[in-house]
């Protein structure tokens, strides 16, 4: 068989794979387990190795591996295929999820390395409440500004410490109308607080 043949016959076997893909997942969003365990057949390999491509640690890519699955069977019934196939977009859930651990991750690292050489302070337990009192007072403040979706999606985000992913999810809004919510939020705070940018 000549090259030209085997490439076409790879290209066919992997459109039909990502067909397949396609159409478990569409049925596994009805609740059918069997056709979610064929969705997983076919896209694990794949799922698997981006998370790994992005952690670089085996045992951690598993457990986020198996994170994915779970957020992929819940959110089933989203998956839209004339925005594209299953295979893409199980790994863009994949590489998400995985991004955020490894961003998790580092600020750990870096809260932690703060903590050590950060000097010790005096406290004082009535000063430190009076300025957390006021503090919150300025933030509630400026909140009160913002409309109520941005009061929403910026209170999720920074104070429930959730992605914008995760945002979206409970709002159950598209990630993009969260993103510009946070975005026209911060600005209004910012402009409150009179800080620069």
């Amino acid at each position: 068989m000549c090259v030209v043949g085997v490439d076409r016959q790879r290209r066919t076997s992997r459109g039909t794979s990502n067909d397949n893909a396609t159409k478990a997942i569409t049925r596994a969003a009805t609740g059918d387990h069997d056709a979610f365990g064929r969705f997983y057949d076919l896209t694990q390999r794949q799922v698997h190795g981006v998370v790994l491509a992005v952690v670089k640690n085996q045992a951690i890519a598993e457990e986020i591996t198996q994170e994915v699955y779970v957020e992929l069977w819940r959110l089933a019934p989203r998956f839209e295929s004339h925005r594209g196939s299953a295979l893409a977009w199980a790994t863009t859930i994949a590489h998400r999820r995985a991004v955020d651990r490894v961003r998790s991750e580092q600020s750990r690292r870096n809260r932690e390395d703060r903590s050590h050489v950060a000097p010790v302070a005096e406290f004082d337990p009535v000063a430190d409440g009076v300025a957390r009192h006021l503090d919150n007072a300025t933030v509630y403040d400026g909140l009160a500004l913002l409309s109520p979706g941005q009061r929403q999606a910026v209170t999720l985000a920074y104070f429930s410490g959730y992605t914008y992913r995760q945002v979206a999810d409970v709002l159950d809004l598209p990630e993009g109308t969260v993103k510009t919510r946070i975005r026209l939020g911060l600005a209004t705070l910012r402009d409150h607080f009179g800080v620069s940018s």
